[in-house]
C-alpha cells in the first residue's frame, strides 16, 4: 500500500497575526455586546441599594425582585403590555401586507410606469412633510386619540420596500408567472399559493423589521394618544422613569433615598421587561432574517 502523505499548508507569520487580531476583534465584540446585557440583568434582580451605591459591576448583588414586583403590581404596566402586543400584531400584519401589495406589482417587468412610481416612493424616504404637516393629516382624518393613528401613519417603510421588491425581482422570475397563467391561474391565487410560499425569507425580514418597530415606538403615541387606557408599554416605562414613582402609587417608598433607589433599580426592570419579547422571538427567525436580507439586498 502507498503511504499516503499529507500535506498541510504552514501558516506564515503575517497569516497567524491576522488570523489573531481577528479573533482579539470579535472577541472585543463579544465582550461589548454581552456585558451590557449581562449587567442590566444583574441589576434588575439585585437590591436597590447595591445598584444604587455601584456595586454591581457584573453579577447580582442581594438578588432581589423587588423592581419587577412593583411593576406587575402597577395596572398600567399590564395595560400597556397588552396594547402593545395589539399593535405590535396589528400593525406588523397591515405593514407587511400592504408592503407586499406594493413592492410585488413595482417588481415586475410588464407594470406600466412601475419605474416612476418607485422613484416616487424613494423620494418619500428623502424628504417629507415633517411633524406640524403630519399631525395636520392624522387630525383631518380623526385618528387623534385612537389606535389607527399609531397603525396607520406609518404603515410601511420605503426601505422594506425596496427589499422587498429586490427579493421579488430576483425570486420570482417572470417565467413561473407565465407557466402559471397558462394553467388558468389568477394573480391573487399566483401571489398566494406561489409568490408568499416561495417568499418566507424576505417575509420574515418584513415581520422582524416591522414588529420591532412598533414594539419600541413611543413617539407617536406620544403624539396623538390623550387617553392612557390607549398607552403602549413604552410611553408607560417613560412616565415611571420621568414621574420617578411607582407609576400612580402602587408602593409608597415613604424616604426619599429609598424612593431614589427604588427609582434607579425601576430604570434596568423597565429594560428588561420592554427588551424581552424581541429577545424571545428573534431565535425563531434568524434563519429566514439572514436569508433574506442576504437575497434582498445583494442581488437584484
Amino acid at each position: 500500500m502507498a503511504a499516503t502523505v499529507q500535506k498541510k499548508i504552514k501558516e506564515s507569520a503575517g497569516d497567524k497575526a491576522f488570523l489573531f487580531t481577528i479573533y482579539l476583534v470579535l472577541g472585543l465584540v463579544v465582550i461589548a455586546v454581552l456585558y451590557p446585557l449581562i449587567f442590566i440583568i444583574s441589576s434588575s434582580i439585585s437590591s436597590p441599594a447595591a445598584v444604587t451605591s455601584g456595586r454591581v459591576w457584573l453579577w447580582p448583588v442581594d438578588i432581589s425582585f423587588k423592581g419587577f414586583e412593583v411593576l406587575f403590581k402597577t395596572p398600567e404596566i399590564i395595560t400597556g403590555y397588552a396594547n402593545s402586543i395589539f399593535y405590535t400584531a396589528a400593525g406588523t400584519l397591515i405593514s407587511v401586507t400592504l408592503t407586499v401589495m406594493i413592492a410585488y406589482p413595482l417588481s415586475r417587468k410588464g407594470f406600466f410606469g412601475r419605474n416612476t412610481l418607485m422613484m416616487i416612493i424613494t423620494f418619500t424616504m428623502i424628504f417629507n412633510g415633517g411633524l406640524i404637516p403630519t399631525y395636520l393629516v392624522v387630525r383631518e382624518m380623526n385618528l387623534i386619540d385612537t389606535r389607527w393613528a399609531l397603525l396607520i401613519p406609518n404603515a410601511i417603510w420605503v426601505w422594506q420596500v425596496i427589499i422587498a421588491r429586490s427579493f421579488f425581482q430576483s425570486s420570482i422570475p417572470d417565467e413561473l408567472m407565465e407557466a402559471s397563467e397558462i394553467d388558468g391561474c389568477s394573480d391573487m391565487r399566483f401571489i398566494w399559493s406561489v409568490v408568499l410560499p416561495l417568499s418566507k425569507p424576505i417575509l420574515a425580514v418584513l415581520v422582524l423589521m416591522y414588529a420591532v418597530g412598533q414594539w419600541n415606538a413611543y413617539f407617536d403615541a406620544l403624539i396623538y394618544l390623550k387617553s392612557a387606557d390607549l398607552f403602549p408599554l413604552q410611553l408607560v416605562l417613560r412616565s415611571i422613569i420621568i414621574q420617578n414613582n411607582s407609576a400612580g402609587g402602587a408602593m409608597d417608598v415613604g424616604k426619599m433615598v429609598e424612593k431614589q433607589q427604588l427609582s434607579e433599580l425601576l430604570k434596568y426592570s423597565l429594560i428588561v421587561v420592554a427588551t424581552l419579547p424581541v429577545l424571545v422571538i428573534y431565535p425563531f427567525v434568524q434563519r429566514y432574517f439572514v436569508q433574506g436580507m442576504l437575497v434582498g439586498s445583494v442581488k437584484g
